[in-house]
C-alpha cells in the first residue's frame, strides 16, 4: 500500500476522513474487541455472541504470514477490517476445507494459500469501494501464488463481491461442523 505515512492511505472522504492502515499482531490484539464490533454489525450477530470469537482470533494471532488492514476514521473507530495468513496442515479451516477440495485442488489452491480470515466493513459504508481497498490491501503484501476463503453459499451482496473480484468457486455447499450454514469455497490467483 501506498500512502502519506508508511502503512497508511487516505480512501475515501465524507463527513470523516478514513485512512488504511497495516496492523502488527500487537495492535489487532490490542483492537480484538473493536474487530469483533465490526464483525458483529457487518454480519448482524448479537455483540455478545461476537466476543464469544475472542480465543479463535487470539489462536490466529500467532499464525504465519499474518497481515491485518483496518479502516479507521479520524476519530479512531474501527470501520473495517481484514486480516489473513498463510495456512498449513493441523490448523481447523485448513483441514475442513482440504478434506473438500480434490488432490488437485490442493496442490492448486491450497498448498501455500493465503487464507483470507476476515472481511467486514460497517453496513453504513457498504458500497463505497473500502471492502476492495481493504482486501486489495491485505493481498497486496502477500507472496503467496494464491488466496482462499469461505462465504456463505448463497447469493448474497458478499458473494457477489468476490465474483466481481475474480475470486472462483473452488466447492460449494461446504458445511462446518457446527454451523448449519452451507458455504463455497472460494479462490483467487495472485501473482
Amino acid at each position: 500500500m501506498t500512502g502519506t505515512a508508511a502503512g497508511q492511505d487516505r480512501v475515501m472522504s465524507s463527513d470523516r476522513q478514513v485512512r488504511l492502515e497495516e496492523w502488527d499482531r500487537a495492535t489487532l490484539a490490542a483492537r480484538r474487541d473493536d474487530l469483533l464490533d465490526v464483525y458483529a454489525e457487518a454480519m448482524e450477530v448479537d455483540p455478545k455472541a461476537a466476543r464469544s470469537r475472542r480465543s479463535i482470533l487470539a489462536s490466529h494471532l500467532e499464525r504465519d504470514g499474518l497481515r491485518a488492514v483496518a479502516a479507521v476514521r479520524d476519530d479512531d473507530l474501527l470501520v473495517g477490517i481484514t486480516y489473513g495468513y498463510l495456512g498449513a496442515p493441523g490448523q481447523w479451516w485448513h483441514d475442513q476445507v482440504r478434506a473438500a477440495l480434490t488432490p488437485e485442488q490442493v496442490r492448486t489452491w491450497l498448498d501455500g494459500a493465503f487464507e483470507v480470515c476476515e472481511l467486514h466493513v460497517r453496513p453504513a459504508l457498504h458500497g463505497c469501494g473500502l471492502g476492495r481497498a481493504l482486501l486489495d490491501g491485505l493481498l497486496a503484501g502477500t507472496s503467496a501464488r494464491t488466496a482462499v476463503l469461505t462465504t456463505p453459499d448463497a447469493d448474497t451482496r458478499a458473494r457477489g463481491f468476490y465474483r466481481a473480484a475474480g475470486w472462483v468457486d473452488l466447492v460449494r455447499a461446504l458445511r462446518f461442523p457446527g454451523d448449519p450454514r452451507s458455504f463455497a469455497v472460494l479462490g483467487l490467483q495472485l501473482a
